[in-house]
């Protein structure tokens, strides 16, 4: 088989799978401006009026009950505060066991790539337990509060942004931190002046795939914050379309078009870094 066969082969392949991929988008994009009737009869057909869209829109987001406002709201400070923690933890705990040349930093740098291994369906029952074991020993509240998404988030975000760290932080030379402390920088300073600089590609490729999870997740805040509660999600807000006898479909569609449409714009502008934070790493 020619060159060219092949090439032309994996075309065509990748434009199949590229169809595949695309099309559930494509149907949430054109049934966002239609009404529940015209979604129901002809789901697959393109919308006579896209002027329904931005009416769909503003019906979302003045209905009081479903509170669709508040919910971007509460997305906005849980993701920011999990990504700004889970960053910058991760890599301050990854530079120190890459640094750190021990049986004990070897040991703990396993603890954590086993969070990768153990199921979220396994520990989903037990964290909201610990959670209300707290409340109980403490009187601090962690369901249904800000602060009890957020560390609930570091602990299933931290094992895979640890690993990703410490694979970057290996390929920075120790020759850098070395001038800096005989300049007289001190540990934090050589992080925070040195090798946070050095992390950006890395720092960008770990915020998107977080923010891409965190943003759309649907289960951890159902069982954290629980569905109808005064704190909660874009994906908790969007259910509520969704009763026991009536779905409104045209408002679920434009309401998942709403929640994706800014990790798509964030994706498509960090699409490059995130690349190279991938591979960066890989060869030392």
């Amino acid at each position: 088989m020619s060159k060219n066969m092949v090439n032309t082969i994996l075309t065509i392949i990748t434009f199949v799978l590229f169809v595949i991929i695309m099309f559930p988008f494509f149907i949430v994009v054109i049934n966002s401006a239609k009404s529940s009737l015209e979604i129901i009869t002809d789901p697959i057909s393109l919308p006579q009026h896209w002027g329904q869209l931005l009416a769909n829109i503003s019906d979302i987001w003045n209905r009081p009950s479903i509170r669709y406002s508040s919910s971007v709201f509460s997305s906005v400070i849980i993701t920011v505060g999990s990504l700004t923690t889970i960053t910058i933890f991760s890599a301050m705990s990854a530079w120190v066991l890459v640094r750190t040349k021990s049986t004990t930093s070897t040991i703990i740098f396993l603890v954590f790539l086993s969070g990768l291994i153990i199921p979220f369906q396994v520990v989903m029952f037990p964290l909201v337990a610990f959670f209300r074991m707290i409340y109980e020993a403490t009187g601090i509240r962690m369901l249904r509060t800000y602060h009890g998404m957020i560390i609930a988030y570091i602990g299933f975000g931290a094992p895979l942004a640890v690993f990703m760290f410490h694979g970057f932080i290996k390929s920075i030379p120790l020759e850098l931190e070395e001038a800096a402390t005989i300049d007289g920088c001190s540990r934090p300073q050589i992080f925070f002046k040195i090798i946070m600089p050095i992390l950006r590609p890395i720092f960008v490729t770990v915020i998107i795939l977080n923010a891409i999870w965190i943003w759309n997740d649907f289960l951890l805040p159902s069982l954290i914050l629980g569905v109808g509660q005064d704190v909660q999600t874009i994906p908790l807000a969007i259910r509520a379309f969704a009763g026991s006898f009536v779905k409104k479909w045209d408002l679920i569609m434009t309401a998942v078009l709403m929640a994706a449409a800014p990790i798509i714009v964030g994706f498509l502008f960090a699409q490059k870094h995130i690349i190279k934070g991938m591979v960066a790493g890989s060869i030392k």
